[in-house]
């Protein structure tokens, strides 16, 4: 498996003040609650002060059924993304970054890690819904409006439906891959897991 994936590249620096190494960029895929809460926190201060988006809009009941990305710049959590998937397709949703941060790369780091994540997990297609001043964004990473567009409006904004189509990811997981990597947290597939070390105290007792 790939040691350098782009969606796993957060490793907490260990000091206490989150401005430490500020511009060092690291992205990782949400594996417990409090990784939920620093999501729904920036998306809070994006669509829900920003954007002024109801609450029952922003929180529509998806979040427990996804994969969550979160962009760090040192430790400050400061963008994220929802990914969903579906039979032959995986959806790009809610992509936030806190408005401090968007003149960094940051965007484009969590797209290509967010695109990663979906190559890596099998999709060669992939699916979002791009309001309309962020469309040339996504056409940067392949993205291009499907034909023919259909109206589609939520939260007070026009958004296009757009298709990413890419190569398979040469190290995309199946049944073939090896079985402890697939038990592995989600994102972490070339980080031996705790169940890699339950193997190998098996065996001791073996």
């Amino acid at each position: 498996m790939n040691d350098n994936y782009a969606f796993n590249t957060y490793r907490k620096s260990g000091t206490r003040s989150p401005y430490t190494n500020q511009k060092e960029i690291g992205i990782k895929v949400a594996d417990c609650i409090e990784d939920l809460m620093k999501v729904f926190a920036i998306r809070s201060a994006v669509y829900l002060s920003e954007q002024e988006c109801p609450y029952e809009e922003e929180f529509d009941g998806n979040d427990f059924s996804a994969s969550h990305l979160i962009g760090y710049m040192g430790d400050e959590p400061v963008a994220c993304m929802r990914v969903r998937y579906f039979a032959d397709f995986a959806k790009l949703e809610r992509f936030a970054l806190r408005k401090e941060y968007r003149k960094s790369r940051m965007a484009l780091v969590m797209a290509r890690a967010a695109i990663e994540l979906c190559r890596v997990k099998g999709y060669t297609k992939i699916y979002g819904h791009a309001q309309d001043p962020l469309v040339k964004f996504w056409a940067r990473f392949g993205g291009k409006p499907i034909e023919p567009q259909r109206d589609l409006y939520f939260s007070d904004y026009r958004y296009t439906e757009i298709v990413i189509e890419t190569e398979p990811h040469p190290d995309a997981l199946s049944m073939e891959s090896d079985p402890y990597v697939l038990i592995r947290p989600e994102g972490q597939w070339s980080d031996p897991g705790i169940l890699d070390q339950s193997a190998t105290r098996s065996s001791a007792h073996g």
